[in-house]
C-alpha cells in the first residue's frame, strides 16, 4: 500500500494529512481499498455522500444523464436549475437560488451578497458578523470569516469587514453590534462542523432572526455541512423555526456530485443581477440532475424520519459505551451529525480507525466526527459503537 500511494503522490501538492490507504469501490455504507481491504464508512465523504456508495436509484439516474449533457454554458437555460432551484425553494420556503460547484464558493457569493446589500444601502464599509469556532471556506473571503488561526495564519491581511462574537451569546452580539451603522448581516452554521459540532440553541436562532429583522441585516445560514437532511430536517435551521436570508449549501445536495447552492429570501433574492456573479460549472447538468436524484431519492426512501431515528439510536449507543471511560465528556450533535468529545486530543484516531476497518474524522483536536451516509442502518451504528469503543478506551488510557 505504500508503495502505491508514493507512486501516484509526487506529483499532487501536499495540502492534505492523509491516512495511507487508497480507496478502490463502494458499495452502501462500506468501501475497500485496492488491496481489497473493507471500512465501514462513517464518515460518508465528510457528510457528502448522502446515499451512500453506488446506490441502485442514482446511478443509472446519472450514467442516463452522462449520456445526454453533462455540461453547457450558462449562456443558455439549464432547465434542470429551475427544476432544483424548484425543490429548494419549496423545501425552504426561500426565494430563489445561485447554483456553484463547492461550499466555499457558496459562502463566497454569500458574503458578497450581503456586501453589495450594504453598499446598495449607502454602507461604504459594510461589516458582517460571524462566530468563534466558525468554518466558512479557505478562500481569502472565506477564509477570513472562519475562526481557526491553523486555516487564516500564513497569508498575510485577510479581508476586512467581520465582526466575531461568541456562539449562543445574545448579550455579546448585541454589546459587540450595538451603535455600529456598517452592520449588515449576521452568518453562521447552525451547528458549528469543522468546529466541534458545537450547535446553535433554537431560542438563539429565534432572538437572532428577530434582531435581524429589527435592524435590517440579513441573516446568512452556512448549512453547507448541516444541511440536506443531515440533522433530520432538510435543512438544520427548521428546528428553530426559522426562515434565513441567504442558505448556503453543497456537501450532501449532489451526492458526491459537486454541486454548491446559494438560497436567497426577501431583500437578499434582489441583490445580484447579470453581471454581479457566476460560475462556469455552476449549474451545469449533470450536478443538477444529481441534485434533484438526491431530494427525490431521499423522499421516496423517508431519509429524513431514518435519519432521526437511526441518529437517535447511535448517540444512545455511543453515551452508553463511552460514558464511564476517565476522559469522556459527551456525545451531542443532531440526526446522523455526531460528535464524541474527549478530554485529550485525539487526531490520531483518524489512521487508528482505518487500521481497525472504520472511517471517520477528528475536528477540534477532540471531536470525534460521524457524519456517515444517511442510508446507514441500526446495525451498522451497532458495528461504528463496537469497532469505536476499544480505540477510544486506548486513546483515553495511554
Amino acid at each position: 500500500m505504500t508503495a502505491h500511494i508514493e507512486a501516484a503522490s509526487p506529483h499532487v501538492m501536499p495540502t492534505y494529512g492523509r491516512v495511507p490507504i487508497a480507496l478502490r469501490r463502494g458499495q452502501g455504507c462500506r468501501v475497500w481499498d485496492v488491496n481489497g481491504k473493507e471500512y465501514l464508512d462513517a464518515l460518508g465523504g465528510i457528510a457528502v455522500n448522502t446515499l451512500g456508495h453506488n446506490h441502485p436509484k442514482l446511478v443509472p439516474a446519472l450514467q442516463e444523464q452522462l449520456t445526454q449533457l453533462i455540461h453547457v454554458s450558462n449562456y443558455y437555460h439549464v432547465p434542470g436549475q429551475e427544476e432544483l432551484a424548484t425543490l429548494l425553494t419549496e423545501r425552504s420556503h426561500m426565494t430563489n437560488v445561485f447554483f456553484c460547484s463547492t461550499g466555499l464558493e457558496a459562502n463566497e457569493a454569500a458574503i458578497k451578497i450581503a456586501r453589495k446589500y450594504g453598499v446598495d444601502k449607502g454602507i461604504a464599509k459594510p461589516e458582517i458578523v460571524v462566530y468563534d469556532h466558525a468554518f466558512h471556506g479557505r478562500s481569502i473571503a472565506t477564509m477570513s470569516a472562519t475562526a481557526n488561526p491553523k486555516v487564516r495564519n500564513g497569508f498575510g491581511a485577510l479581508l476586512e469587514g467581520f465582526t466575531r462574537v461568541a456562539p449562543n451569546d445574545y448579550e455579546a452580539l448585541i454589546e459587540a453590534t450595538e451603535g455600529n451603522p456598517n452592520i449588515v448581516a449576521v452568518m453562521m452554521e447552525p451547528i458549528q462542523g469543522e468546529g466541534g459540532l458545537h450547535p446553535m440553541r433554537a431560542e438563539y436562532l429565534q432572538k437572532v432572526r428577530a434582531l435581524c429583522d429589527a435592524q435590517g441585516w440579513l441573516l446568512i445560514m452556512d448549512e453547507v455541512q448541516a444541511g440536506m437532511g443531515r440533522t433530520g430536517k432538510w435543512f438544520a435551521h427548521q428546528w428553530a423555526g426559522i426562515v434565513p436570508d441567504v442558505m448556503t449549501l453543497a456537501k450532501g445536495l449532489g451526492s458526491g456530485v459537486p454541486v454548491g447552492a446559494v438560497v436567497a429570501h426577501n431583500a437578499a433574492a434582489q441583490v445580484l443581477t447579470a453581471g454581479n456573479h457566476g460560475s462556469t460549472f455552476g449549474g451545469n447538468p449533470l450536478a443538477m440532475r444529481a441534485g434533484v436524484e438526491t431530494i427525490r431519492i431521499m423522499e421516496e426512501d423517508g431519509l429524513l424520519a431514518h435519519t432521526t431515528e437511526v441518529g437517535d439510536y447511535l448517540k444512545t449507543q455511543l453515551h452508553a459505551a463511552l460514558c464511564d471511560l476517565d476522559g469522556f465528556v459527551e456525545v451531542r450533535g443532531q440526526g446522523l451529525m455526531i460528535g464524541v468529545e474527549l478530554a485529550k486530543p485525539c487526531g490520531q484516531l483518524i489512521g487508528q480507525a482505518a487500521e481497525a476497518g472504520l472511517l471517520l474524522s477528528v475536528t477540534a483536536d477532540t471531536v470525534i466526527r460521524l457524519v456517515p451516509p444517511l442510508i446507514i442502518t441500526p446495525q451498522e451504528a451497532d458495528e461504528v459503537v463496537a469497532k469505536l469503543k476499544p480505540l477510544v478506551q486506548a486513546v483515553l488510557a495511554a
